[in-house]
C-alpha cells in the first residue's frame, strides 16, 4: 500500500506488498522488495536496494550521496538485507568508486541516530546501539554488537560475535569472538555470554579463550604469538577465523 501523500518517482520499483507511509520521499533508481514498511518522513535516495520485510522508521535517510570529497557522482548503491530494522534518524550513505556499494546485511538492528558511511560492509544479525558512528569502509562481521556511541575510524574491521562497550573510540581492528572496552580500546576477554546464547559449547569457548591467552596474555609479540597459536592449538574453524582475521589486519589489533 502506497500513500497518495508519499513523494515517489515514477521509475522507482516498489513491490505491491510494500507499505509506504505519508510524506516518504523515494527517488527513481530505487528497488524496494516485498512486505517492507517505510514510515513517514523517511527519504530513500537513488541507488537504494532494499530487501524483504525491512522496516525503516521516521526520518531515516538511506543511500544519500557519500560525505567523501573524492566522490564524483559515480553510480553506486546501498544494499539493505531482508529483515533489517532501521530506526529513527539513521543515515546510511551509498558507496564510492572504492567499493561501489554500501551493504547492511540481513536481520540487523540499526538503532536511532547511527551513521553508516560510504562503502561500509556490515554482515548479518548485527546490532548497532543508539548513536554508533561508522566511518568510511568499515567492515563489521556477523553477530557483532556495538555499544551506544561507539565511534569507529575508517577502514577498521570488527570480527564476528564481537561486543563493544558503549562510547568506545575504535581505531584498531577487533578480532572475532571478543569483548572490547576501556580507553584506548582494549581486549577485555572472550564474549562468552554472547557465544553461549548463540549455541557455542563450553569446550568451544574454552578453545577460543586458549587462543586469546596466547595472543594477548603470553607476553609474546603478535607475530610470535600468532605462530605459537598456529603450532600449538588444535585446528578448528574458530582458530582459522581468528588467524585469518589477524593476518589480514591492516590497522593492527586492539591492545591487551
Amino acid at each position: 500500500m502506497i500513500s497518495p501523500l508519499a513523494n515517489i518517482h515514477p521509475d522507482a520499483k516498489i513491490a505491491d506488498t510494500a507499505i509506504i507511509d505519508p510524506f516518504v520521499t523515494i527517488s527513481g533508481d530505487v528497488v524496494i522488495d516485498e512486505n517492507t514498511h517505510i514510515y513517514p518522513n523517511a527519504v530513500i535516495f537513488d541507488g537504494a536496494r532494499i530487501g524483504k520485510n525491512v522496516t525503516i522508521y521516521p526520518s531515516a535517510v538511506i543511500s544519500a550521496a557519500p560525505q567523501d570529497l573524492k566522490y564524483k557522482g559515480e553510480k553506486t548503491t546501498t544494499e539493505i538485507g531482508s529483515g533489517t530494522i532501521i530506526r529513527e534518524f539513521v543515515t546510511i550513505n551509498r558507496g564510492t568508486a572504492a567499493k561501489m556499494k554500501t551493504i547492511v546485511g540481513e536481520n540487523c538492528l540499526i538503532m536511532a541516530y547511527s551513521h553508516v558511511a560510504h562503502d561500509c560492509i556490515l554482515g548479518n544479525n548485527i546490532i548497532t546501539a543508539n548513536g554508533v558512528q561508522l566511518a568510511g569502509e568499515v567492515e563489521v562481521d556477523d553477530f557483532a554488537i556495538l555499544g551506544g556511541g561507539t565511534l569507529v575510524h575508517q577502514f577498521t574491521r570488527i570480527g564476528k560475535h564481537v561486543m563493544t562497550q558503549g562510547g568506545l573510540l575504535l581505531g584498531k581492528d577487533i578480532p572475532p569472538y571478543v569483548k572490547s572496552a576501556r580507553e584506548p580500546a582494549s581486549y577485555v576477554g572472550v564474549n562468552s555470554i554472547g557465544l553461549r546464547r548463540r549455541g557455542f559449547s563450553n569446550d568451544k569457548i574454552r578453545h577460543i579463550q586458549d587462543i586469546y591467552r596466547i595472543f594477548f596474555n603470553s607476553g609474546l609479540n603478535y607475530k610470535d604469538a600468532l605462530n605459537k597459536i598456529i603450532d600449538d592449538i588444535e585446528d578448528t574453524p574458530e582458530k582459522e577465523e581468528i588467524v585469518n582475521f589477524i593476518r589480514n589486519s591492516s590497522r593492527g589489533m586492539i591492545k591487551s
